[in-house]
């Protein structure tokens, strides 16, 4: 394995397995991983004119959600008046990232600094080991709590993923009933993914693997995230032409309601595990 500067104006940097095998990262921007090459094809949506725009999010790559997934409800910080009120899925993947890498794996680590300490009042260290394989990443999460008192965390991945087109998927393993977000909702989840091609934002408890198949792209995309990572979102922006698939730990707002907050004990730790596998279909 090796890294080397991909693109010098934007920070993107490559970690190859070989010519048909790699990803590229850029670790000023929240450390995203902004493109994935698997047996020569192009997995993640990527949108490089919004990207050179560092005004405004990221609309691609696998953003990284930290230390809380979606929004929160309440005006006023939940940890009193001499924070910020966290912003929509937190600060991770707005700040720069550092990194380090072996034969077998890249690892990105984010620390506490003096930016973190206006929203939330932790010490903490958050490190991703992605092992790139063929037709697969493996991502370790590893989340320490370096304070002398509990520390709530909600974690997730926001990868966007390459389709042909929205008629031309299926969905895998999802369970029946989901929540629209954005209607606050519990509906039928057939129902709802009729209208992926509208838009959607669907919150799920899966099984610990989500998937979907593009019959055009020939290739079926499967997400395992075993609990406590198992919920799962499924994310349309068109006419972007891609769909996302989110491992989530907690639903949003679970700093406010409590609803599945994940809670470090002091000076310890908490490891999640995922993978996004690739399969060639007929």
């Amino acid at each position: 394995m090796q890294i080397k500067l991909s693109n010098k104006d934007q920070g993107i940097f490559v970690f190859q397995l070989d010519q048909n095998n790699y990803i590229e990262f850029c670790p000023e921007r929240g450390g995203v991983i902004t493109n994935w090459v698997s047996d020569g094809k192009k997995i993640l949506y990527f949108d490089e004119k919004r990207f050179m725009d560092n005004t405004k999010s990221i609309r691609g790559g696998i953003p990284i959600l930290f230390p809380i997934c979606g929004n929160l409800s309440s005006t006023n910080s939940v940890f009193g008046i001499d924070y910020l009120q966290l912003r929509q899925h937190g600060f991770a993947r707005d700040l720069p990232w550092q990194y380090s890498f072996n034969e077998k794996s890249l690892c990105l680590f984010l620390n506490e600094s003096q930016k973190t300490k206006k929203y939330y009042p932790f010490d903490f260290e958050l490190r991703i080991e992605v092992t790139l394989k063929i037709n697969c990443l493996e991502f370790e999460i590893t989340i320490k709590n370096k304070t002398d008192i509990a520390m709530p965390i909600n974690f997730g991945l926001h990868p966007y993923f390459n389709i042909s087109d929205f008629k031309n998927l299926e969905f895998l393993n999802n369970p029946l009933n989901c929540q629209n977000q954005e209607k606050n909702i519990i509906s039928n989840t057939f129902v709802e993914l009729n209208n992926i091609n509208l838009g959607v934002d669907l919150l799920m408890y899966t099984s610990g693997r989500s998937a979907f198949r593009d019959k055009i792209l020939k290739r079926q995309v499967t997400l395992n995230h075993p609990y406590p990572f198992d919920l799962g979102v499924i994310w349309s922006d068109p006419p972007r032409r891609m769909i996302c698939l989110e491992p989530w730990t907690s639903p949003r707002n679970s700093f406010v309601d409590g609803l599945r907050k994940v809670m470090i004990p002091p000076n310890d730790s908490q490891r999640f595990d995922a993978s996004i596998q690739i399969k060639s279909l007929k």
